[in-house]
């Protein structure tokens, strides 16, 4: 009982470290981040993507309603695990962070440094009382100087930069799968194909594609887009017979 006792006492507040140097409550929000949905990014030599799955827990939900990647300015978006209303109040400061430099500067927000950016704002909710980390994991995504980035942040602050990445519940399955796969000469089609496999493993086998949402930002435009309904039919009909087949 006393070790239980112990570990109490530590994780009642955000800024009391544990003996062992471990702030219980930032390792908790990293726990609402693994029970989220799954979301990968990957960097390719003409772009990146963001592919999520999209569960619906509720055959009256509307599928509309669910939204996991978010559009912050043309060349950039974010996709989220966790928290949806943590990742939501992120998106609007990303997004007000992008247009105040656009007011400064006449020019698009870094990645690199939007990233920086909220990963700081996230950092300063690990230090302070009367308040709690975010419960969520965001992948920035987008095109600077005509070279695509992918970030991954998490509730503590750390920002990490990625060639695929995945967040959520099925990340473990989804690095296996990068690690095996992953090619830096793939194309923005191969790339998404590879993303699905990925989404593919990270959900044991029951993958339902109408679930599947995917974003596209291009070096050649550097504009992000969401591909349409019939857009995500056309890849993951030519991605079900090879699973088949591996079958």
């Amino acid at each position: 009982m006393q070790p239980m006792q112990a570990q109490m006492g530590y994780d009642r507040a955000i800024t009391v470290f544990s003996p062992d140097g471990r702030l219980y409550q930032v390792e908790y929000a990293r726990e609402a981040v693994k029970r989220g949905t799954t979301a990968v990014g990957i960097k390719c030599k003409d772009g990146v993507v963001l592919i999520v799955d999209k569960r619906v827990s509720s055959r009256l939900l509307e599928q509309t309603s669910i939204e996991k990647i978010f559009k912050i300015d043309n060349h950039v978006a974010v996709a989220s695990s966790g928290l949806v209303g943590d990742a939501r109040a992120l998106v609007d400061r990303a997004r007000v962070e992008s247009q105040i430099n656009r007011v400064s500067y006449d020019e698009p927000i870094d990645i690199e440094t939007l990233s920086k950016k909220l990963c700081d704002h996230m950092q300063t909710y690990t230090q302070f009382g009367g308040a709690r980390p975010y419960g969520t994991a965001l992948l920035i995504a987008g095109v600077s100087d005509g070279i695509p980035r992918l970030f991954e942040t998490d509730p503590s602050g750390t920002l990490l930069e990625y060639k695929a990445t995945g967040i959520g519940t099925g990340r473990p399955a989804v690095m296996k799968v990068f690690d095996e796969q992953y090619n830096e000469e793939m194309g923005c089609t191969e790339a998404i194909q590879l993303g699905l496999a990925a989404l593919h493993a990270a959900t044991e086998g029951k993958f339902e594609v109408d679930n599947v949402e995917i974003g596209i930002i291009p070096i050649d435009t550097g504009m992000f887009r969401k591909m349409t309904k019939s857009e995500v039919s056309e890849y993951t009909a030519t991605f079900e017979p090879v699973q088949a087949a591996e079958e």
